[in-house]
Protein backbone atom coordinates (compact mmCIF):
# COMPACT_ATOMS: atom_id res chain seq x y z
CA UNK A 1 0.00 0.00 0.00
CA UNK A 2 2.84 2.41 0.80
CA UNK A 3 4.49 1.78 -2.57
CA UNK A 4 1.16 2.06 -4.39
CA UNK A 5 0.16 5.32 -2.74
CA UNK A 6 3.46 7.20 -2.48
CA UNK A 7 5.95 5.81 -5.02
CA UNK A 8 4.10 4.19 -7.92
CA UNK A 9 2.43 7.41 -9.16
CA UNK A 10 5.89 8.85 -9.92
CA UNK A 11 7.10 5.57 -11.45
CA UNK A 12 3.99 5.27 -13.64
CA UNK A 13 4.43 8.83 -14.90
CA UNK A 14 7.98 7.90 -15.94
CA UNK A 15 6.67 4.71 -17.57
CA UNK A 16 4.23 6.74 -19.64
CA UNK A 17 7.14 8.81 -20.95
CA UNK A 18 9.07 5.67 -21.91
CA UNK A 19 6.10 3.79 -23.37
CA UNK A 20 3.08 6.04 -24.09
CA UNK A 21 1.09 3.02 -25.26
CA UNK A 22 1.53 0.99 -22.09
CA UNK A 23 -1.70 -0.16 -20.48
CA UNK A 24 -1.35 -0.50 -16.70
CA UNK A 25 -3.87 -1.74 -14.15
CA UNK A 26 -2.84 -1.02 -10.54
CA UNK A 27 -4.30 -2.82 -7.54
CA UNK A 28 -3.34 -1.32 -4.17
CA UNK A 29 -3.41 -4.23 -1.70
CA UNK A 30 -1.29 -5.49 1.17
CA UNK A 31 1.95 -7.42 0.72
CA UNK A 32 0.36 -10.86 1.20
CA UNK A 33 -2.24 -10.15 -1.49
CA UNK A 34 0.47 -8.85 -3.83
CA UNK A 35 2.35 -12.15 -3.51
CA UNK A 36 -0.84 -14.13 -4.13
CA UNK A 37 -1.63 -12.13 -7.27
CA UNK A 38 1.83 -12.60 -8.75
CA UNK A 39 1.89 -16.32 -7.95
CA UNK A 40 -1.56 -16.71 -9.51
CA UNK A 41 -0.41 -14.91 -12.69
CA UNK A 42 -3.01 -12.18 -12.26
CA UNK A 43 -0.18 -9.62 -11.93
CA UNK A 44 3.05 -9.46 -13.93
CA UNK A 45 4.98 -7.64 -11.21
CA UNK A 46 4.32 -6.66 -7.62
CA UNK A 47 5.89 -4.46 -4.96
CA UNK A 48 6.00 -5.54 -1.33
CA UNK A 49 7.05 -4.04 1.99
CA UNK A 50 6.96 -7.14 4.20
CA UNK A 51 10.10 -8.85 5.53
CA UNK A 52 9.43 -12.29 4.03
CA UNK A 53 9.63 -13.36 0.37
CA UNK A 54 7.10 -16.14 -0.32
CA UNK A 55 8.29 -19.29 -2.05
CA UNK A 56 8.02 -19.13 -5.81
CA UNK A 57 8.84 -15.43 -6.11
CA UNK A 58 12.00 -13.68 -7.23
CA UNK A 59 12.68 -10.38 -5.45
CA UNK A 60 14.83 -7.34 -6.20
CA UNK A 61 15.33 -4.31 -3.96
CA UNK A 62 13.84 -1.06 -5.26
CA UNK A 63 14.29 1.17 -2.25
CA UNK A 64 14.19 1.69 1.49
CA UNK A 65 11.65 3.25 3.78
CA UNK A 66 11.75 4.21 7.44
CA UNK A 67 8.78 3.67 9.70
CA UNK A 68 7.82 6.54 11.99
CA UNK A 69 5.99 6.48 15.32
CA UNK A 70 3.32 9.19 15.27
CA UNK A 71 0.92 10.50 17.90
CA UNK A 72 -1.63 13.29 18.26
CA UNK A 73 -0.15 16.60 19.51
CA UNK A 74 -1.94 16.15 22.86
CA UNK A 75 -0.61 12.62 23.43
CA UNK A 76 1.88 12.31 26.34
CA UNK A 77 4.52 10.84 24.01
CA UNK A 78 4.50 14.05 21.94
CA UNK A 79 6.65 15.60 24.68
CA UNK A 80 9.05 12.64 24.95
CA UNK A 81 12.30 14.19 23.77
CA UNK A 82 14.23 11.05 24.70
CA UNK A 83 11.91 8.89 22.62
CA UNK A 84 10.08 5.64 23.31
CA UNK A 85 12.11 2.46 23.97
CA UNK A 86 11.35 -0.56 21.80
CA UNK A 87 10.18 -2.57 24.83
CA UNK A 88 7.62 0.10 25.76
CA UNK A 89 6.41 0.31 22.17
CA UNK A 90 5.93 -3.48 22.11
CA UNK A 91 3.72 -3.23 25.21
CA UNK A 92 1.56 -0.44 23.80
CA UNK A 93 -1.64 -1.06 21.80
CA UNK A 94 -1.25 0.75 18.48
CA UNK A 95 -3.58 1.83 15.73
CA UNK A 96 -2.51 -0.69 13.08
CA UNK A 97 -3.16 -2.10 9.65
CA UNK A 98 -4.55 -5.61 9.18
CA UNK A 99 -2.39 -8.61 10.09
CA UNK A 100 -1.34 -9.28 6.47
CA UNK A 101 0.02 -5.76 6.02
CA UNK A 102 3.71 -5.54 5.19
CA UNK A 103 4.14 -2.55 7.50
CA UNK A 104 2.57 -4.34 10.46
CA UNK A 105 4.49 -7.57 9.86
CA UNK A 106 7.79 -5.70 9.57
CA UNK A 107 7.19 -3.82 12.83
CA UNK A 108 6.14 -6.95 14.70
CA UNK A 109 9.18 -8.92 13.54
CA UNK A 110 11.58 -6.05 14.26
CA UNK A 111 10.25 -5.68 17.81
CA UNK A 112 10.18 -9.46 18.38
CA UNK A 113 13.81 -9.74 17.29
CA UNK A 114 14.85 -6.89 19.58
CA UNK A 115 12.62 -7.36 22.61
CA UNK A 116 11.89 -11.09 22.40
CA UNK A 117 8.18 -10.83 23.16
CA UNK A 118 5.01 -10.73 21.08
CA UNK A 119 3.27 -7.40 20.61
CA UNK A 120 0.02 -6.75 22.40
CA UNK A 121 -3.19 -6.67 20.31
CA UNK A 122 -3.80 -3.41 18.43
CA UNK A 123 -5.95 -0.61 19.81
CA UNK A 124 -7.67 -0.52 16.42
CA UNK A 125 -7.17 -2.38 13.15
CA UNK A 126 -7.81 -0.27 10.04
CA UNK A 127 -7.40 -1.12 6.37
CA UNK A 128 -5.79 2.08 5.10
CA UNK A 129 -3.03 4.47 6.14
CA UNK A 130 -5.39 7.40 5.62
CA UNK A 131 -7.79 5.95 8.19
CA UNK A 132 -4.91 5.29 10.60
CA UNK A 133 -3.68 8.88 10.37
CA UNK A 134 -7.18 10.24 11.00
CA UNK A 135 -7.64 7.92 14.00
CA UNK A 136 -4.30 8.93 15.52
CA UNK A 137 -5.04 12.63 15.04
CA UNK A 138 -8.40 12.08 16.77
CA UNK A 139 -6.68 10.56 19.80
CA UNK A 140 -7.24 6.83 19.19
CA UNK A 141 -3.62 6.04 20.06
CA UNK A 142 -0.13 5.94 18.56
CA UNK A 143 0.67 4.34 15.21
CA UNK A 144 3.78 3.31 13.32
CA UNK A 145 3.54 4.14 9.63
CA UNK A 146 5.76 4.88 6.66
CA UNK A 147 7.61 8.17 6.84
CA UNK A 148 6.42 8.73 3.26
CA UNK A 149 2.82 8.67 4.46
CA UNK A 150 3.03 11.32 7.18
CA UNK A 151 5.27 14.03 5.75
CA UNK A 152 2.35 16.42 5.14
CA UNK A 153 0.79 15.84 8.58
CA UNK A 154 4.09 16.33 10.38
CA UNK A 155 4.69 19.55 8.46
CA UNK A 156 1.19 20.80 9.30
CA UNK A 157 1.52 19.82 12.95
CA UNK A 158 -1.58 17.60 13.01
CA UNK A 159 0.64 14.64 13.96
CA UNK A 160 3.89 14.50 15.93
CA UNK A 161 6.80 12.13 15.26
CA UNK A 162 8.32 10.41 18.29
CA UNK A 163 11.78 8.77 18.17
CA UNK A 164 11.92 5.03 18.85
CA UNK A 165 15.07 3.79 20.55
CA UNK A 166 16.59 0.33 20.56
CA UNK A 167 15.27 -0.91 17.21
CA UNK A 168 15.99 -0.14 13.56
CA UNK A 169 12.77 0.65 11.68
CA UNK A 170 14.35 0.94 8.23
CA UNK A 171 12.84 -1.59 5.85
CA UNK A 172 13.54 -2.77 2.31
CA UNK A 173 11.03 -2.29 -0.50
CA UNK A 174 11.11 -5.00 -3.17
CA UNK A 175 9.78 -5.77 -6.62
CA UNK A 176 8.63 -9.38 -7.00
CA UNK A 177 7.76 -11.59 -9.92
CA UNK A 178 7.45 -15.31 -10.58
CA UNK A 179 10.73 -17.15 -10.03
CA UNK A 180 12.30 -18.35 -13.26
CA UNK A 181 10.37 -15.88 -15.42
CA UNK A 182 11.93 -12.91 -17.23
CA UNK A 183 10.14 -9.61 -17.07
CA UNK A 184 9.01 -8.27 -20.44
CA UNK A 185 7.19 -5.22 -21.78
CA UNK A 186 5.79 -2.63 -19.37
CA UNK A 187 6.59 -4.79 -16.31
CA UNK A 188 10.28 -4.83 -17.28
CA UNK A 189 10.23 -1.08 -17.93
CA UNK A 190 8.48 -0.37 -14.62
CA UNK A 191 11.02 -2.39 -12.66
CA UNK A 192 13.88 -0.56 -14.42
CA UNK A 193 12.31 2.79 -13.51
CA UNK A 194 11.84 1.78 -9.87
CA UNK A 195 15.43 0.53 -9.63
CA UNK A 196 16.73 3.74 -11.20
CA UNK A 197 14.79 5.89 -8.73
CA UNK A 198 16.19 3.80 -5.88
CA UNK A 199 19.76 4.38 -7.07
CA UNK A 200 19.13 8.12 -7.30
CA UNK A 201 17.72 8.16 -3.76
CA UNK A 202 20.94 6.59 -2.41
CA UNK A 203 23.19 9.21 -4.06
Amino acid sequence: MTVAEYLLPVWLTALRAVDPGAVVALAAVNSAEVAQAVLADTADIGFIEGPQIPDGLHAETVGQDTLTLVVAPAHPWARRRSGVPAAELARTPLVSREAASGTRRFLEEALRAQVGTERVPPAAELSSTTAIKAAVAAGAGPAVVSSLAVAAELSAGTLRAVPVTGVDLTRTLRAVWTAGRRLTGPARDLYAIAARHARRART
